[in-house]
């Protein structure tokens, strides 16, 4: 049986390692769809063949996305209905898929995600830090400026960041972000998220860098990493800020108000700076 009626792109998550871990629904959506759509078919097809699913796999992958997208859109719109998936997880995190989804969205096909396992919010539910709010930094760039700005970026952040990295890279990851001054930052390596071997390993920046130098971890890796404390300000930058709002106009009440927001200091201690 397949779809009918218009086409369809649904986006499924797939198993990260617990092979369980495939919804009723994803099995469902998978063996209704005219074709499924995957980054390595020789990877996905033992999956499939699991729950009785065969002949629908067509290679979709950073190689030819270029290439296929058109063809892709062209069949959705004659009323065809696709499943994307990944090698594993939810499609598009990290891996490709933003295109076709875009062509979909702009095209006005219908696109429908079937949620699952994410190894992106394993690591977080299962580490221990904030996640009111989170970045997804997704893998480093491996080399140059390009790098030095994400490091950068990641130091800054003062909120918990989500990192993806190969378990060779790891200790030279966290060394640099060490040295830019995270070394005191809490930091979990999520190794082998839903297997057999699963852990969460616990530590500083630092710590666990040193730990990682020379025996990197083993298996796939997240690292979930703790938001930069917020620096001290320094009195004499204040000063200069209080003069700068009191040439505006602001009465040392409204600097008060206004240096308090801004820098986060104590209410007294922007007060006292204001009235100097």
């Amino acid at each position: 049986m397949t779809d009918s009626g218009g086409g369809t792109l649904y986006v499924v998550s797939t198993p990260i390692g617990n092979l369980a871990d495939l919804s009723a629904r994803a099995i469902e959506t998978l063996g209704r769809v005219n074709a499924i759509l995957a980054e390595d078919t020789r990877h996905s097809r033992p999956l499939l063949e699991r729950h009785g699913i065969g002949g629908k796999l067509e290679a979709y992958h950073e190689h030819n996305e270029a290439r296929a997208t058109p063809r892709l859109i062209a069949r959705l719109g004659a009323g065809e209905s696709f499943a994307l998936i990944s090698d594993a997880g939810t499609p598009l995190m990290s891996d490709p898929g933003h295109r076709l989804v875009a062509a979909a969205v702009a095209a006005g096909i219908r696109v429908v995600p079937v949620p699952g396992a994410s190894a992106l919010l394993a690591a977080l539910v299962g580490a221990g830090l904030p996640l009111d709010r989170f970045t997804f930094m997704g893998f480093p760039p491996r080399k140059g400026g390009a790098r030095r700005d994400w490091i950068a970026d990641l130091a800054g952040l003062r909120h918990t960041a989500v990192v993806y990295e190969a378990p060779g890279r790891v200790g030279a990851l966290l060394a640099e972000l060490a040295a830019a001054g995270g070394e005191s930052r809490p930091c979990v390596v999520a190794r082998e998220l839903t297997k057999q071997f699963e852990e969460f390993v616990h530590g500083t920046v630092a710590s666990l860098a040193a730990a990682y130098e020379s025996e990197p971890p083993r298996g796939e890796v997240v690292l979930v990493i703790g938001g930069a404390e917020p620096k001290a300000p320094d009195e004499a930058e204040l000063r200069q800020r209080v003069l700068a709002l009191r040439a505006e106009g602001l009465s040392a009440r409204e600097v008060s108000r206004v240096l308090s927001l801004e820098s986060g200091v104590p209410r007294n201690t922007a007060y006292r700076l204001a009235h100097e």
